[in-house]
This record gives structure tokens, C-alpha cells and sequence, in this order.
């Protein structure tokens, strides 16, 4: 199978257990279950389940085990989208080239969206019919990845560095690591403990410089790019005078950064005998524009 193919299928079997878990909602307020529906349905190239299904397959992990971990990490990755776009974080209008949540359905249902959905990430797991001693391993890590000593840490760091200028490699490294290569990490470990820990060290690695090479390149897009490409406001990051690649090393800098931590990336792949999917996956996050 081809690498769009492959990703194609991996997709599907995302966007259906987004369709189950909504369906599964009860008893929750209409106006709760669409703003929950808008941050997560329609949007976004699913790349965090992608991943951890592409990893699992790649360690011979049946895709039905982890089924329940996909969606409750682009549960959790839609609720921080969310939460970064109010006025009181990254203030901005758009997200995933429409409206962001809190501009459609107002500020206060924004966060309680957010948190509904940060919730149901946990719960959808735990509602696991065959839930068994891996999956709380899984799940303990999700909890660590997203909370105050990863996602969340990050994003203080984040707000804290604002307007810093004093550039510093060792934050901006703190705040990339947190903020972003720990989420993206996460589906990976999660498919190495369901194989029984297999790589589990050689895909951390992995996963931290793919965050990293991510959020890089998420600055440089911020610079070049248009609404049109990346599907939200550009030079957002410049305008509030956030910590930066770009502000650290400059955009010459920043791009040679970029491809250090591809081919960083490359050789580890290389260590655990990845697939053409993965490799083909990671050059394409090198290479993308949006």
C-alpha cells in the first residue's frame, strides 16, 4: 500500500471512533456536544493517531487495541487548540482554516468545551471493554504527557516567555519539548507498551526531536505563510513578541535547526526498522507548508 493510501486508512479508522465516541455522549447539554463536536470533527490531519496506529502496525500491535487511545489523544490535542485560542492564551480567531471554538460559540463555552473534552479523553478510555493492565500503563503516561509536568508545563513557559529578551536555547527547548513534543510522543510510547515496551527508549527519542522539528517548523510557517496555507492567523507569534525559534537562532538559523533534527530523526527510524510509512511520514512533516 502506497503512503497516502496507508494514511487514508489509518485516517478512517480515526474518524470513526471520533463518529462512536460522540455518539456514545449522553446525557450531556446539546449546546456542550456541538462546540465539542466543532473542535474535534472536520479538522486537522489527525496526526497523532495517525502515528500511534502507524507505530503500533509497525511492532505488530493489533490496531482494535488502541483504538480508544487515538481518539482520546486528538481529543486532548483538540481541547489544547481550543484553550490556546482564547483571548486569555494565543487570542485568535481561526483555527483549522474556520473559526476558532470560542469565536463560534462564545468565550465561556470555548473553556467549557475545552475541559469537556479534556474529561471525556479519560473517560472514553476507561470505558474500554477488555481495559487491562497495559492500557493504565497508556494512560498513565497520556495523563503525565498532557499535564503539569508536560503539555501544560510547557504552556506556562510559553506565557511566561513572552516579551523575553534575553533568547534563550535552554527554555525555548524546555517550552518545545512540553508544549509540543510530548503529545506527539505520547501515541508513540502508547503503541510501544501495548508491544510490550518493544523501542520504547529509541521511539522517546524519536518522538521529542519530531516535536521539536514540528514546532520549528510551525515558527517558520508563522513567518512565511498565509491564512490560506496554514489555516490560521500569521505572525501571530512576532506580534505578541512570543519565544521563538525564529526570535533564538534567526530564520536561516531556525531552518538549519529544522533539518538537524530530521536527520536526527531519520537515524533513529533507521536503529528500530521503521517502515517506508514512518520515514515517508517524517519527511513529509520536514517538508510541509501548512
Amino acid at each position: 500500500m502506497d503512503y497516502n493510501k496507508q494514511y487514508d486508512f489509518y485516517l478512517s479508522i480515526v474518524e470513526n471512533e471520533i463518529k462512536c465516541a460522540f455518539n456514545s455522549l449522553k446525557n450531556v447539554p446539546d449546546l456542550l456536544k456541538y462546540a465539542m463536536e466543532y473542535a474535534v470533527i472536520g479538522g486537522g490531519k489527525r496526526v497523532r493517531p495517525v502515528l500511534c496506529f502507524a507505530v503500533a502496525e509497525n511492532l505488530g500491535v493489533d490496531l482494535n487495541k488502541i483504538k480508544e487511545f487515538a481518539f482520546a489523544i486528538e481529543c486532548i490535542h483538540s481541547y489544547s487548540l481550543v484553550h490556546d485560542d482564547l483571548p486569555a492564551m494565543d487570542n485568535d480567531d481561526y483555527r483549522r482554516g474556520k473559526l476558532s471554538t470560542h469565536k463560534k460559540f462564545g468565550e465561556a463555552y470555548g473553556i467549557l468545551a475545552g475541559d469537556a473534552l479534556l474529561n471525556f479523553a479519560f473517560e472514553y478510555c476507561l470505558n474500554k471493554i477488555d481495559f487491562d493492565k497495559k492500557d493504565a500503563l497508556a494512560l498513565k503516561l497520556l495523563a503525565e504527557y498532557a499535564g503539569a509536568s508536560g503539555m501544560i508545563a510547557g504552556q506556562v513557559l510559553d506565557l511566561q516567555n513572552e516579551k523575553n529578551n534575553l533568547p534563550n536555547e535552554k527554555i525555548l527547548y524546555d517550552i518545545y519539548i512540553n508544549k509540543t513534543a510530548k503529545l506527539l510522543t505520547a501515541p508513540l510510547l502508547i503503541a510501544s507498551i501495548a508491544a510490550d515496551n518493544k523501542y520504547f527508549n529509541e521511539f522517546k527519542e524519536f518522538g521529542l526531536n519530531l516535536g521539536a522539528m514540528f514546532q520549528i517548523s510551525d515558527d517558520i510557517m508563522d513567518v512565511e505563510g498565509s491564512l490560506e496555507e496554514i489555516g490560521k492567523t500569521p505572525n501571530k507569534d512576532s506580534g505578541v513578541d512570543k519565544l521563538t525559534s525564529i526570535k533564538v537562532f534567526g530564520l536561516d538559523g531556525a531552518k538549519a535547526r529544522l533539518k538537524e533534527h530530521y536527520n536526527k530523526c531519520l537515524d533513529l527510524l533507521n536503529k528500530i526498522n521503521a517502515n517506508s510509512f514512518l520515514k515517508e511520514f517524517t519527511e513529509k512533516m520536514y517538508l510541509r507548508k501548512k
